[in-house]
């Protein structure tokens, strides 16, 4: 796992071995069941972490009950709710285990002291959250300008490996549309091929 790990930072920056090591030993290991929850609303979240093995969805329940899918997060890619975890309150959103998961987590307690001893640490996070920015600015302007049957083939296209590991319904949560209308897209597509 820790080797994960290393090559996941060693992707974004370089580090000595002895600063890899250092930053990798703050890091936990929690395995997660299927359906079982890394965080739950009202909670703060006390973990940043990343993918070993599994699958998350990371949602929001709105006002009228229905689920919001900000994000799939699977092997190699990291969880946390940003905003829970960096003004420690109460999250607006729930991590759940679709698969059977295996996760790494650092405290913040422990990331700050990364920051302070290991300096290049600050740019590995600095690296990633530009890189979330950018992706979920470019998922807003498609929400906003693309047609649902656009941002679907898409989603199909971007994340194969994903697309296969999830339902019709969570991805229409993610997507913004019914599972109705998912369907009219998939039978619209099929037809055509």
């Amino acid at each position: 796992m820790i080797d994960f790990l290393k090559q996941n930072i060693t992707k974004h920056i370089s580090l000595s071995d002895k600063e890899l090591t250092d930053f990798c030993s703050l890091f936990q290991s929690k395995i997660i069941k299927k359906k079982s929850f890394l965080l739950r609303e009202g909670e703060i979240c006390k973990f940043e972490g990343i993918v070993i093995k599994g699958l998350f969805r990371v949602y929001h329940i709105d006002n009228n009950g229905f689920e919001q899918v900000l994000y799939f997060a699977m092997e190699n890619w990291w969880i946390t709710d940003m905003d829970s975890f960096t003004n420690e309150k109460p999250s607006h959103l729930y991590i759940e285990a679709l698969e059977d998961s295996e996760v790494l987590l650092i405290s913040k307690q422990d990331k700050e002291f990364a920051y302070t001893n290991i300096s290049k640490i600050e740019k590995l996070f600095r690296v990633m959250t530009q890189k979330t920015h950018i992706a979920l600015q470019r998922r807003m302007i498609d929400n906003l300008s693309k047609t649902a049957d656009q941002r679907y083939a898409e989603f199909i296209e971007k994340y194969p490996q994903l697309y296969q590991r999830l339902t019709n319904l969570q991805i229409a949560a993610y997507l913004g549309i019914s599972h109705e209308f998912l369907s009219k897209i998939r039978k619209k597509i099929y037809t055509k091929k």
